[in-house]
């Protein structure tokens, strides 16, 4: 969790959020409101957290890794254009921002994201350009995701895969496997991190071809590399170009 992030939640009076992760944070909701959905009750719970802050109290609504990235952030900014609410972005450290009155304040908190926390278990995946892609189909079709892993895996793009698995998807990484393997050997270096930064966390180093089984769920972040990719010492590494401009001896 960010530094802001943690003092943004000791701060509020109200926190809204998923069960799972308001169970993370519980230990700092002492004395608060607090707002706990399940599973795909996202707009509910959103749309809670924003009336709850229209009615002047201030609230947190907590998701994982960062919230503009596969998260909240958006959806709370849709539901206060489809209401048409008068908002106020807080960007912080920017001079000359006064509170309008009957004007909703919103700070999005950068946090840490799953693939910035994944890459730093396996090593340096990331190193050069990379293409984050969703395997939930929940809210997107199929057929686009499968377009957008053709495109990444033909571009040689390092592909972070979220949602490889839920307890009624169990074939998208299989099927994302076989697109890439079009493009790059099954030799592939390939990385899986669970829960990174939780309790149970897990490293797995492997390959392309052997992705498919792999133990995955909802909290595992696939790292397939490119061309260039590479294992040392338990570790990926994904060349940025130094060795091909300067001596690395």
């Amino acid at each position: 969790m960010s530094l802001r992030a943690h003092q943004v939640i000791e701060s509020a009076r109200a926190v809204v959020g998923y069960t799972t992760y308001i169970e993370l944070v519980r230990p700092l909701l002492n004395g608060k409101q607090v707002v706990a959905t399940g599973m795909r009750k996202e707009v509910e719970r959103t749309t809670r957290a924003i009336e709850i802050a229209c009615q002047g109290t201030s609230c947190a609504l907590v998701c994982s890794g960062d919230p503009g990235i596969y998260a909240m952030a958006g959806l709370v900014l849709e539901i206060c254009r489809q209401r048409d609410l008068e908002v106020q972005l807080v960007r912080r450290n920017q001079t000359g921002l006064k509170a309008e009155k009957n004007t909703l304040s919103i700070e999005i908190v950068p946090g840490i994201p799953a693939l910035s926390a994944g890459a730093a278990l396996l090593g340096a995946p990331l190193m050069h350009d990379f293409a984050a892609i969703s395997l939930s189909d929940l809210l997107t079709p199929w057929h686009i995701i499968e377009k957008r892993l053709e495109a990444a895996a033909a571009a040689d793009f390092v592909i972070v895969l979220y949602n490889p698995k839920s307890r009624k998807r169990h074939d998208q990484l299989e099927r994302a496997c076989r697109i890439i393997g079009r493009h790059r050997p099954g030799k592939t270096p390939a990385g899986v991190v669970t829960a990174a930064g939780r309790p149970g966390q897990k490293v797995l180093l492997t390959t392309v071809d052997k992705l498919p089984q792999a133990m995955v769920d909802m909290q595992s972040t696939v790292f397939i590399g490119n061309r260039s990719t590479s294992t040392w010492a338990d570790m990926l590494i994904t060349p940025r170009g130094y060795a091909a401009k300067y001596s690395l001896k």
